[in-house]
């Protein structure tokens, strides 16, 4: 992928952020002083009775691997860590950062468990050996970015590996699985991840019998509304904007529920309203190929990891063309699919996956997924340079992208989020018989450059054809950085891995094939049109990818437009 620059944080910005993170860094020291003194977890104790209820988590189970932990292998996080049984993973290092977050969270835990009795035992002995080295607080192992994951898959497990433990095995797990979950609903709550973390301690609760569970319903459900309505927004995409985001909420309060009903507890009507909204969004996102849209730190996800978000919906198909809050639009015909990022990206806490590519898209045609953006996730944190315009099927302009993330001692006190100058998107969507219009325009490049990127796509529903055309034109008033008159532009359009594409002789067109082999052009009046390499995220891993790049010079000036279409490939051309 061709290298770009990211905005330039000014100095008032600058000096803006080292203040956040001053603050963040004495209260992180102040914690961590307070958490780690030798009495703190004593503080965590509470009378536990063992386990009253096995929460049911919805996804779908990684069956293989299970077995190859069960034969000392652990793949996690794209890396692998050899050990044989009985030895253990917590006394010697994990060969990425990555792995090691994984391997905390106990990401692999209902895997192993999925193997029967034998897998049972086997998540008992590691979670004991883990509470063994790491019972005690720790920045790491008891930190935000971990704890409440792995609390959630204890909470899901513990009373199936406590029908294979000793009583005294039985005590410490319950003992630890409390600790864990009353440390959750203490500081630090970040304010992005508050309504998982909290969602975790009550499933914990409702895990947990006796006075210690009754305390973790009872305290988690007080806190639970404010942090669903700070998180959820009034159409149902998350405050991230990641589509995955929202996802991995709807799982965790689908478990919340059944959790609350197997003891026999009220469901909230916060927790009712939440999932509705995001049950709606869910239906909007998810698109053809039964797959998530790819943006804003949400990757595609397999379809069986979506499904089982949506199997309790009772109206799969009443989706909505435009989630007006979380700034989507949909466009539908019968074999095109268009989605289309109309919002800014999130800004401050909640933009750790939010990447700076707006007003890209992603195509369908039939089934196949052709156009799509790099699939970039937290899960791959090291392809930062993903989230920039040119991982996404968007336009990039002077070799630069407007916003980027973090980098060095910043990032790693504030974490990874996005931060340049901010966004301003208009969008306007006119519909008649037998076709969508859809008018988009961001101020992304204002600063740098002086221009409007105008983005405009019409669906023709009978013809399944879309036609589009980028416009770059100066704004009024604006003023530049100064330098040259022209700056080159790129508009790139990311393929789904394994997308066929080739070039036809004049050389405006280009024939793609997904999956199921049927043909669909391509074609385009820029001035030079090209297929070059991309590379897609999938899983936390990076696969090789096709994108078609249109490139050509912009004038600060005047107006430059680019006009491109998709099109069916007729029986001849396409067979």
């Amino acid at each position: 992928m061709t290298r770009i620059a990211r905005a330039t944080l000014g100095r008032g910005e600058k000096a803006r952020l080292w203040s956040l993170a001053l603050a963040r860094l004495i209260r992180r020291q102040a914690l961590i002083e307070a958490y780690g003194l030798p009495g703190y977890g004593l503080t965590l104790r509470s009378k536990v009775s063992g386990f009253v209820a096995a929460p049911r988590d919805f996804r779908p189970v990684n069956d293989a691997m299970g077995r190859s932990i069960l034969a000392g292998r652990f793949q996690l996080a794209g890396s692998v860590l050899d050990i044989q049984p009985p030895n253990d993973p917590w006394n010697r290092p994990s060969p990425t950062r990555s792995f090691a977050v994984s391997l905390h969270r106990f990401d692999w835990l209902a895997s192993v468990m999925a193997s029967g009795e034998r897998g049972a035992r086997e998540a008992l002995r590691l979670t004991l050996g883990w509470e063994a080295v790491f019972g005690r607080w720790t920045p790491f192992a008891w930190g935000p970015e971990v704890l409440a994951r792995r609390v959630f898959n204890l909470a899901c497990s513990a009373r199936r590996m406590a029908a294979v433990a000793s009583e005294d095995d039985r005590e410490r797990l319950a003992r630890t699985l409390s600790a864990q979950a009353r440390q959750l609903l203490r500081p630090p709550t970040h304010r992005a991840t508050r309504a998982v973390a909290i969602t975790a301690a009550v499933v914990a609760g409702c895990a947990l019998g006796g006075r210690a569970g009754e305390r973790l319903i009872a305290r988690g459900l007080r806190k639970l509304g404010p942090a669903l309505d700070d998180s959820v927004l009034p159409d149902g995409v998350h405050r991230s904007r990641s589509p995955e985001a929202g996802l991995e909420l709807l799982l965790d309060l689908l478990t919340l529920e059944d959790a609350l009903l197997q003891r026999d507890v009220p469901l909230p009507a916060s927790l009712s309203a939440a999932m509705d909204r995001l049950t709606l969004a869910l239906r909007t996102l998810t698109l053809a190929d039964g797959c998530l849209a790819a943006f804003q730190g949400g990757a595609r996800l397999d379809a069986a990891h979506v499904e089982a978000a949506r199997a309790h919906d009772e109206a799969p198909q009443a989706f909505a063309a435009s989630l007006a809050d979380g700034r989507f639009e949909r466009l539908d015909a019968p074999l095109v699919q268009v989605m289309v990022d109309t919002g800014a990206p999130a800004r401050g806490v909640w933009s750790e996956g939010a990447c700076a590519q707006p007003l890209a898209i992603e195509v369908l045609c039939g089934r196949d997924r052709l156009i799509t953006n790099s699939g970039w996730t937290p899960a791959a944190p090291e392809r930062q340079a993903l989230r920039l315009s040119a991982g996404g099927s968007t336009l990039t302009l002077g070799e630069r992208s407007p916003g980027g993330p973090l980098t060095g001692r910043l990032a790693g006190i504030l974490g990874p989020r996005l931060d340049g100058p901010a966004v301003s998107v208009e969008v306007e969507r006119r519909e008649s018989e037998g076709a969508v219009l859809l008018e988009a325009s961001h101020d992304g490049w204002v600063a740098g450059f002086g221009l409007l990127h105008q983005r405009r796509l019409y669906l023709d529903q009978k013809l399944d054809e879309l036609r589009a055309e980028d416009r770059l034109r100066p704004r009024e008033g604006a003023r530049r950085d100064g330098g040259p008159l022209a700056y080159p532009y790129a508009l790139r359009f990311h393929l789904e891995p394994g997308v066929q594409a080739s070039v036809a002789r004049d050389r405006q067109s280009i024939l793609l094939r997904g999956h199921s082999g049927r043909g669909w052009w391509f074609r385009s009046d820029g001035p030079d049109i090209a297929i070059e390499p991309s590379v897609h995220v999938v899983s936390g891993l990076t696969r090789r990818a096709l994108q078609i790049v249109v490139r050509g010079t912009a004038r600060a000036d005047g107006e430059t437009r680019i006009r491109w279409k998709l099109s069916p490939a007729g029986a001849s051309e396409s067979g």
